[in-house]
């Protein structure tokens, strides 16, 4: 029996399109249009020992009780860990502090983050550059922290005007890339990315205690594998190749971004110069490495090695004499990637940044903070600034580390990157390439495409079964499948596929200057799309077990129940089980068999090497997905869920169903013929659908008049005598639908 794709390809549409970075926006733990407060109350035995020279290194994190208040919401979390963060700065007056919410509840986050540094900025005469930059740098879509300035009290007393930075961790990486399955890896001095060998254990190489380049992420199973395959690609690909290989591994069009940026902000103490302070991310969608900046205070002005970084030739940025920078020079030396470089930093320079308005606004950023910096006390401290220091530092010198007023730098490096620009086109940029078969025979693809002369031609170019090439048109008119209309994101299809039958595509797209770009370097392969003549079924799983069954080793780890449909035997061993449905090869079954009607239990702990029903991915409780499939990457079946609570599982109504609901008394391993359900989910009335819902419509099974109420009993949408529900304009969470006569639902939103 054959298993048809349609009732998955909608989910599946919806995650092709999620390639290119999220950035979600500030909410109330990063309001920036006030400076909220924050109070820690720790034990002052406690905070004495913290303060003691002999512990500034320590990253033993106490409990504290911390509060939030920003004028609007008002919240209190205990316990927290405190501790002292940072580098050179934990031996500055004043110090830096991280906050973490997950240290005594697992799990543990507020307002979606699991951890916040306070900085202090005692470099900073300012307090405002590394907020600037982030700004900046968001404003270039390149990944970033969220961040604003905030007021610490500890025990009450007032430890001075901070900037408040979201910590970049497997959190941070969910809310920009969708999945936080891959390895992210901390990368300080000196981080040089020269290739090692082959050996992925080469990698990682120590400096004072700790990695150059340090797992931050899967730290169970520390393998460097990627790392040194990109490493490789990057060191030992010829210069023919390189644009080519680099593009299988790593998204070299948003680092040339980043470049861009940096070079602008004068951040010395980084990767170009300093071999310093980035993260690189494996992004599991795409498959390749994503450069994530870190640790902005160093920049627009700020200097400890007697360098001009406001006048700095903008082609040879980095660190002369010094170890080889081959991401960085690489690129440099390549002649259509550094025409790409310079087509960005002119795009920086001249559409992303108005100098009179970016002052502006950093001009009433200056007034909004400074009366929270004249009482503060440990300002002065580490170099006797006093407020006219600050309100000078943005228009002067002060000397010593400070070299140029904040606005008179910007103002000489955005003369001197003008006065050096090349005057050169680039080739187009084609990036965050997908595609999705939204039927048997129809496949939609989409691509994001810069280019330097408008009007930019975009067509996907295939091959159905080693046939002569065709080609079809693609789109920016928000009509096909492409986002927005005129978001340089184009869309197009290929249409009467035999679904019995392969293609190859590739992406072209030329600008009215003549200039041309053909990417992937190697064509896309899409298998037939088929079915699967197995019938398997995620029946019911656990994102949060906390009690209620332990595997063999004793452990409550997170579970999911396959379930057999069939009246045959299936063979689990060429089928992939993955908490990704973008990545459909995670995890291989066990060479072994499920009986008809047979029920079986999968831990999801990330710790394969405990047995063979033991996955390398976890469950997040917080929502993601699950899948099934087959040895060509076909779905069987798969479950895009919400938030989970602990101890309740999601499962099928009854065995097989397509309805899903919550059991209060979870049945792994066996039958779901139960009437232990949660509540709500017995009520006689309407049922809604698809629930988990990731679209733009959900369905109601009659037609009714409702209300939606969002978590905070706003009521956000109401119609009468309707059975459909449009959420395109929904966040994503719960929400509960009430219709007339009084009967609720609860709807999740993904």
């Amino acid at each position: 029996m054959k298993k048809t794709l349609s009732v998955f390809l909608f989910t599946l549409v919806i995650l092709s399109l999620k390639s290119q970075p999220i950035f979600p926006d500030n909410g109330p733990l990063f309001i920036d249009n006030v400076v909220p407060r924050i109070d820690i109350t720790i034990n002052p035995d406690t905070l004495d020992w913290i303060y003691q020279q002999e512990n500034f290194q320590s990253d033993i994190e106490f409990s504290a009780r911390f509060i939030f208040d920003n004028g609007t919401i008002r919240d209190t979390i205990e316990p927290v860990g405190f501790r002292l963060r940072g580098n050179t700065s934990r031996n500055s007056q004043k110090k830096s502090f991280k906050v973490s919410f997950n240290t005594f509840a697992s799990g543990g986050k507020y307002y979606g983050v699991e951890k916040l540094n306070l900085n202090g900025e005692h470099n900073d005469p300012s307090v405002i550059r590394s907020k600037v930059c982030w700004d900046i740098l968001r404003k270039m879509e390149i990944p970033a922290p969220r961040s604003n300035h905030v007021r610490v009290y500890i025990n009450n007393n007032y430890y001075g005007l901070y900037i408040n930075v979201e910590h970049i961790d497997e959190e941070f990486i969910k809310t920009r890339f969708t999945y936080n399955d891959g390895n992210l890896y901390k990368c300080l001095w000196p981080a040089d990315l020269n290739y090692l060998g082959a050996n992925p254990e080469l990698y990682k190489l120590e400096q004072g205690g700790r990695r150059a380049y340090e797992l931050k992420t899967n730290e169970e199973i520390d393998d460097y594998t990627d790392f040194a395959t990109f490493v490789d690609a990057l060191n030992n690909s010829d210069d023919a190749n390189f644009i080519c290989e680099m593009d299988d591994v790593f998204n070299t069009y948003d680092y040339i971004k980043v470049i861009a940026s940096e070079i602008l902000l004068g951040h010395w103490d980084a990767y170009i110069y300093n071999q310093n302070n980035f993260y690189l991310y494996h992004n599991t969608i795409s498959d390749k490495f994503e450069f994530i900046p870190y640790d902005l205070d160093n920049t627009l002005g700020i200097d400890w090695i007697d360098r001009d970084w406001a006048t700095r030739n903008i082609y040879d940025w980095q660190q002369h004499g010094d170890n080889y920078r081959p991401l960085y020079e690489r690129i440099m030396n390549n002649p259509e990637l550094r025409d790409q470089y310079t087509y960005y930093m002119r795009q920086l320079i001249t559409e992303t940044l108005d100098i009179d308005s970016l002052i502006t606004a950093i001009s009433q950023r200056r007034d909004m903070i400074a009366p929270y910096l004249e009482n503060d006390t440990y300002y002065p401290l580490d170099y006797g600034y006093a407020m006219t220091d600050f309100y000078n530092s943005y228009n002067e010198a002060l000397g010593g580390h400070v070299d140029y007023g904040l606005f008179p730098y910007l103002q000489t490096r955005i003369s001197s990157i003008q006065s050096q620009l090349e005057n050169t086109t680039m080739n187009p940029v084609v990036k965050y390439i997908k595609h999705h078969r939204s039927s048997s025979t129809e496949l939609w693809v989409r691509a994001m495409a810069d280019v330097s002369g408008l009007p930019a031609s975009v067509k996907v170019v295939y091959t159905i079964e080693g046939q002569s090439s065709s080609e079809s048109n693609m789109f920016d008119d928000g009509l096909h499948n492409d986002g927005i209309a005129n978001d340089h994101i184009f869309g197009g299809a290929i249409y009467n596929i035999n679904e019995n039958s392969s293609l190859t595509y590739q992406i072209s797209v030329s600008d009215n200057l003549s200039n041309e770009s053909i990417m992937p370097c190697e064509p896309v392969f899409i298998p037939q799309s088929g079915g699967s003549d197995d019938i398997l079924f995620i029946n019911e799983f656990m994102a949060s077990n906390d009690h209620t069954i332990a595997d063999e080793h004793g452990d409550y780890d997170d579970w999911i129940e396959v379930y057999n449909n069939e009246d045959v035997t299936i063979w689990l061993g060429n089928k992939f089980l993955t908490d990704n449905l973008t990545n459909p090869d995670k995890w291989q079954m066990p060479d072994a068999y499920i009986e008809p009607g047979e029920f079986l239990i999968f831990w999801a702990d990330g710790e394969p090497e405990q047995g063979p029903y033991h996955t390398s991915f976890k469950l997040s409780a917080d929502g993601e997905d699950v899948g099934v499939f087959n040895e060509n990457g076909v779905i069987i079946d798969e479950i895009v869920f919400g938030p989970q609570s602990t101890d309740i599982s999601y499962g099928r109504k009854e065995d097989a169903d397509p309805n899903w609901i919550l059991f209060n008394d979870p049945t792994p391993g066996a039958s779901n013929q139960t009437s232990d359900v949660m509540v709500e989910d017995e009520t006689p009335g309407f049922v809604i659908y698809p629930n988990p819902a990731t679209g733009n419509t959900v369905y109601i099974s009659e037609k009714i008049t409702y209300s939606v109420f969002n978590i905070y009993g706003q009521i956000v949408a109401q119609a009468t005598n309707y059975d459909i529900i449009n959420i395109s304009g929904y966040n994503k969470g719960v929400y509960i639908i009430v219709s007339e006569k009084g009967i609720k639902r609860k709807l999740i939103i993904n």
